[in-house]
Formats: structure tokens, sequence, C-alpha cells
């Protein structure tokens, strides 16, 4: 049987393995964003490749460490040639130090553009949902606007962990709140209780590992 981890377990692990010195955050943070680009070259062998015309991503980033994935996938893309457009929803002082400090490395490569309540996001490849991650345990309030505009879009979603908007400790029998759209889940390590319901509602999801 697959092994499944709540939130608050994912969490745990994390910290035991940073505490005793066998990681740091940092050095999981970029094997998750590795994790999300090699999934997706999996998923989309045309997008794995170089094109005469760069492929396009924009990447939606928010305020925790789900967005710090988002930052380092949007470093590997643009490392690979890839336009890269970075939105960002939240504060930056108030942002835990890792993925503050990719949101710093990406900056030395590519601006950060606030993301509106209404954003257009043009025509991309793809998009890459890291807005919120595990930690979400509550309904979102003012996003339907921006998960209508990805949708609209006409790309793949790519949601790092689970779709923005959900509870990743959700069982498949409860009520969903309105999330973002997703084509494809990229979670790290274990799966959570969410995503038997992605996959009964047929979204792939791939458990990407990141050496915990």
């Amino acid at each position: 049987m697959t092994e499944i981890l709540t939130s608050a377990q994912m969490r745990a692990t994390e910290a035991a393995a940073i505490s005793s010195g066998a990681t740091t955050g940092l050095a999981l943070m970029e094997r998750a964003g590795q994790g999300v680009v090699e999934a997706i070259c999996a998923a989309w062998p045309a997008l794995a490749t170089p094109a005469e015309t760069p492929h396009r991503a924009v990447v939606l980033c928010g305020p925790g460490n789900n967005g710090g994935d988002g930052f380092v996938v949007a470093r590997l893309l643009r490392r690979r040639g890839w336009k890269v457009t970075v939105f960002f929803h939240g504060d930056l002082a108030r942002m835990p130090p890792d993925a503050f400090e990719m949101h710093a490395r990406w900056r030395r490569i590519g601006p950060v553009h606030p993301l509106p309540p209404q954003p257009d996001l043009g025509h991309p490849d793809l998009v890459i949902d890291a807005l919120f991650g595990i930690g979400l345990n509550r309904p979102l309030d003012g996003f339907a606007a921006i998960f209508a505009a990805i949708a609209a879009c006409g790309a793949p979603c790519v949601a790092i962990d689970l779709p923005s908007g959900l509870d990743a400790d959700a069982r498949p029998e409860t009520e969903s709140w309105p999330s973002a759209p997703c084509s494809l889940a990229v979670t790290f390590h274990r799966e959570k209780p969410i995503h038997a319901a992605l996959r009964a509602h047929g979204i792939p999801v791939i458990v990407a590992p990141i050496g915990l």
C-alpha cells in the first residue's frame, strides 16, 4: 500500500531531517523544484526539448514555502531556455526564510509581478500553480477570478503539491473547496490524503523524491 502522510506528518518529517543535519530547507526546496521540472518533461515530452520559439511558462507563487518551490521551478525552466513570467501573491516581509531566499535567487535573473485580482495570463504553454500548498486549511476568498484566468488561458496547469484552494488532509468523500484547475499534481516524498480524490477525478499525481 502507498503510505499516506497528513500535512502535519509531512512537516514533522521535514523538520526532523533538517534538525538532524541530514539536509537543509533550501536543499529540500531545490529538489522539489527539480522534481516538478522532471515531472513536466515526463508528462509533456514536447516541452522537454528546446523549440524554435521558446516555450513559455507562467508561474504563480504564493506567500509560503509552496511559493518558494515555484521560484525554483521558474529558475530551472529559465535555465532550459523557457520564457518565464512570475506572479507573486503575498507579503515578502512575511515569507519563510527559505522561500524568501528562492525569491531572491529568481530576482537575480528575472522580474516578479504582483498577482492582480483579475490577471491576464496570456497564452502560455504551461501554468505552474505554486500559490498555496499543504498548509492551507480553510477556503480561499477572492481567488475565483484567478482560478478562472488559469482555466481561460488554455494551457495545462501543474499544481505543486496540490491545487491551490484544497485542503491536503481532506478525504475523498468530503466536499471539496473551490480550487485552481489542475492537469497534473506533483507532490513530494509521500502522497497526502487529498490525492486520492484528485486521482478519482482523473488528475494524475506524481510523487517526487526529495531525499527524505
